[in-house]
């Protein structure tokens, strides 16, 4: 038996393609095009199962699509900002530049043994000033349009890393890579007025048909539009007012209290003469500003003495409190409190002893005995103990509080959105420069085009707290640009976020020098038809990219609106836990092994093991498998034929060493099984033979069935059914033996369309046996196989055979046989014959190819 070397095979083939530019993309009107795109790695270092999954489908794509005739863009880049390199920087006394650039040369290498369809002449790192010089420009431009501002306002603070943290990188009160207790502080910050799109972002939703329908409604809730009415309270024994937002302006006759925010105005103000209000307070910023943290913390409330006037009954009071669950960033930053019809209310109103008073009651409820319990009763229902509401149902009595309050003068109805502008400072060195310039005169002054790109020093020290191009010694000096005056640099760089919400533009021109990329170039190749990635990414990522798409537009950079036709979200790649059975201490899968009983103990000392759940690759479990030791061992086409076999990609897949080794083998009985044919195969390209025994037609009409079979999973993403389709064509043709009438010639058929079928799944293997079987050609460059139509239909078709509306037989017919003939076969069968018990019939009834009833 022959063997297949896959560590020569697959460094052959990888530089064959590089030396042929295979997969070099260029602008071609004349071709149709398909942009496929995976969100691109962060360069730790090593590339994991995560990556290995993500690329391995989007090179499917990618390749099929090729195949298939379009003109295909697949490019790669490297998310190199962030404060991960920082961190390094301390802990490995390194540069962060030089670490991100010896882990991007890493991970460049083990990428590339995948044997990946990537033009890699399109690369790009964020952290290249030939890159973020362009982010500048398009933040001035923005700037220029109103969509760039600066304020005060609250953030999460990190005082470990000393840095602002996003509500997402708060877990538990505490930062995400500290465990540092988190702290709120006021400071002077960017934002990027996402907000002004919030309705097109919302609508654009709908236009993205080819999008998870999950990710379409987490992003429509993270918007979250919704429509109430803004009015005013009355505080007693003052002139101003508590203006409040509320969606369920219905329960106005249920509120039992009034609610701010810990930095409302107002509790600033009461907390001034108040010192345990201020010790309230400080005690709310300690919680963070994220929602989820807001929702799961105990609700308090401070009662600030103060009380407003009922807007319909001026003798009716409620009770004002600064409570930590109202968020100042959402609607007034004040809201009354409803506790039998809102969840949090409730909470509050049982911890205070305030009344629960029902106000919307299920229609079949009786309203004299309908009480609320621990749990709020949010669902439909008619208005009671309401007044002038009672009877209403919901929507019609929102209407009628909202037209009221109109005409007292008190409120309006309004639409308001969750989502809020998108802070973008950050105070940290290792990330794209704010080019902006402080002067006591001038103010806040633009840096001059021509004086861009602002440039990072690369001579930064990390030797005190804090962010490092703060305290340099002269970077942030310089003079102003409108004045000439002393001034200084915005020493806060941008959210990294920033980098990803338009590095799949950049790619259509990577090497554009004075424009971010030119039109020329995104009117052909923008949107991206396929991106692939994460479902963790599903609100942030995506909706920043939609946004800032539609940002460029508005500042004449291109002229789509949504980044992304296509989204693909992969699932998670997973593994086994093992632990020490005496220590608990984790364990990976190359400290254990089985025993002669099947049990898994430790390699160094037999110890026995514990076998846990099967859970997300990580490195505090251990439960990791190293890619490079996968692809060094059983190559990069088992690793690629696993990813896709073994579950529906949009599902977590669990690694195994059987799954594994089952590619493995499959691999070369597919080597053996075309390299040692049993008969000496005609040559390529020879014609089909004048006839084909029955063996041959049967095995052809397989090979073509299984083309069009797998070229429909494919366009569908379905590659775990792709991969059983071609598992069960190589099952087929083992059973030719060659010898039988065209045998020979419809193995080789069979063969070739195997090859080109794995060709995107597997494409070193697939290209050695193409060579194999005699091609001069590079089967990267070949056309997808066309199934025969003719050989797809079934010659025959199963039709049901009825009496009197009653199953009776089943008959096995030509496909399109002629109606008086298949009346015929369907009154000879002896089912149908005796079911007619002698009977006369009086007609027959054929549906062509489904049914015959006979009526007697």
């Amino acid at each position: 038996m022959s063997r297949y070397n896959v560590k020569e095979t697959e460094a052959k083939w990888q530089g064959e393609w590089e030396r042929q530019g295979c997969f070099t993309a260029r602008e071609d009107a004349s071709r149709e095009k398909y942009y496929v795109l995976e969100m691109f790695p962060y360069p730790s270092g090593r590339i994991h199962m995560g990556h290995v999954r993500n690329y391995t489908i989007g090179d499917v794509i990618a390749r099929y699509k090729r195949a298939r005739g379009f003109n295909v863009l697949h490019p790669m880049g490297w998310d190199a900002f962030g404060l991960p390199a920082e961190n390094a920087a301390l802990e490995k006394k390194t540069h962060p530049a030089k670490w991100t650039r010896e882990n991007i040369a890493a991970m460049r290498g083990q990428l590339k043994t995948m044997g990946l369809s990537i033009d890699w002449d399109r690369e790009i790192a964020t952290c290249d000033v030939e890159y973020y010089r362009h982010e500048q420009k398009m933040f001035l431009d923005f700037l220029k349009e109103g969509l760039a501002y600066r304020k005060e306002s609250w953030v999460n603070w990190d005082p470990v890393d000393n840095t602002v943290l996003a509500n997402e990188q708060v877990i538990d009160g505490r930062g995400w890579r500290t465990g540092a207790l988190v702290e709120k502080r006021k400071l002077s910050q960017w934002f990027l007025k996402i907000t002004a799109y919030a309705d097109e972002l919302l609508k654009g939703l709908d236009t993205l048909d080819r999008w998870p329908e999950r990710v379409r409604l987490m992003q429509e809730n993270w918007i979250g539009k919704s429509t109430g009415v803004r009015f005013r309270f009355d505080l007693v024994g003052r002139t101003d007012k508590l203006e409040v937002f509320t969606t369920r302006p219905d329960t106005l006759f249920g509120a039992s209290f009034a609610a701010i925010s810990a930095n409302h105005p107002l509790a600033a103000e009461l907390a001034a003469g108040n010192p345990a209000l201020a010790e309230f307070i400080a005690e709310c910023n300690r919680l963070g500003t994220s929602e989820e943290a807001i929702e799961t913390a105990e609700k308090r409330g401070f009662d600030t003495g103060l009380r407003v006037v009922h807007p319909f009954d001026p003798s009716w009071e409620l009770p004002v409190y600064v409570a930590n669950f109202v968020l100042m960033e959402y609607g007034t930053g004040a809201i009354f409190g409803c506790p039998a019809h809102d969840q949090r209310d409730l909470d509050f109103a049982r911890k205070y002893g305030l009344p629960v008073q029902p106000v919307v009651v299920p229609a079949d409820a009786d309203p004299a005995t309908f009480v609320v319990g621990d749990e709020a009763y949010t669902g439909p229902g008619l208005l009671r103990n309401s007044r002038f509401l009672d009877g209403m149902e919901v929507e019609p009595a929102k209407q009628e509080v909202g037209k009221r309050l109109e005409e007292q003068g008190q409120g309006e109805r309004t639409t308001q959105y969750r989502l809020r502008d998108w802070g973008v400072s950050r105070q940290r060195y290792w990330g794209c420069p704010i080019p902006v310039i402080h002067c006591e005169s001038c103010g806040i002054v633009p840096v001059p085009e021509q004086d861009l790109p602002v440039v990072l020093p690369e001579d930064v020290t990390f030797d005190k707290p804090g962010n490092p191009l703060d305290h340099h010694p002269t970077w942030k000096h310089t003079s102003c640009p409108t004045c000439g005056k002393p001034a200084v640099r915005e020493t806060d760089t941008f959210d990294t976020f920033i980098e990803s919400s338009w590095y799949f533009a950049r790619f259509c021109s990577p090497k554009a020098e004075d424009v971010a990329f030119t039109r020329e170039a995104v009117d052909y190749w923008l949107s991206v038809d396929q991106y692939i990635g994460g479902i963790e990414h599903a609100v942030l990522h995506l909706l920043y990219s939609r946004f800032w798409t539609r940002a460029m537009k508005q500042c004449g950079y291109l002229n789509v609106e949504e980044p992304f036709a296509g989204l693909f979200t992969q699932g998670m790649v997973n593994h086994e836990t093992y632990k020490d059975a005496g220590t608990g201490a984790w364990l990976a899968p190359t400290d254990i092994r089985k025993n002669d009983l099947g049990d898994y103990i430790r390699n160094d000392n037999d110890g026995p093991v514990t076998v846990g759940r099967v859970e997300k690759m990580s490195k505090s479990k251990k439960n990791v498998v190293d890619p490079a030791h996968i692809i060094g061992t059983y190559g990069a086409d088992a690793a690629r034929l696993f990813m896709l076999s073994d579950s529906p990609p949009e599902r977590d897949l669990e690694w195994t060493e059987a799954g594994i080794d089952g590619a493995w083998r499959y691999i070369n009985r597919l080597w053996r099984m075309v390299t040692e044919s049993p008969v000496a195969l005609p040559p390529a390209g020879a014609p089909k033979p004048d006839a084909l025994g029955a063996k041959a037609e049967t095995t052809r009409r397989q090979v073509h069935k299984a083309i069009a079979g797998i070229s429909e999973d494919l366009e569908k993403f379905r590659f775990n059914k792709a991969v059983a389709r071609v598992r069960e064509l190589s099952n087929a043709l083992a059973e030719l033996d060659g010898t039988g009438e065209g045998e020979a010639w419809v193995l080789r058929e069979g063969f070739e369309a195997t090859v080109r079928l794995i060709a995107p799944m597997m494409p070193h293997l697939a290209e050695e046996l193409w060579a194999q079987l005699g091609h001069a050609t590079l089967l990267v460059n070949q056309p997808w196989p066309q199934a025969d139509a003719g050989l797809v239909v079934e010659d025959s078709v199963t039709m049901a055979v009825q009496v009197n509306g009653k199953l009776r037989a089943t008959l096995e017919l030509p496909r399109d046989m002629a109606k008086d003939a298949a009346e015929q076969a369907a009154l000879a069968d002896p089912n149908v014959h005796r079911a007619l018990e002698g009977k006369p019939v009086r007609k027959v009834i054929v549906v062509p190819n489904r049914v015959i009833n006979v009526v007697v």
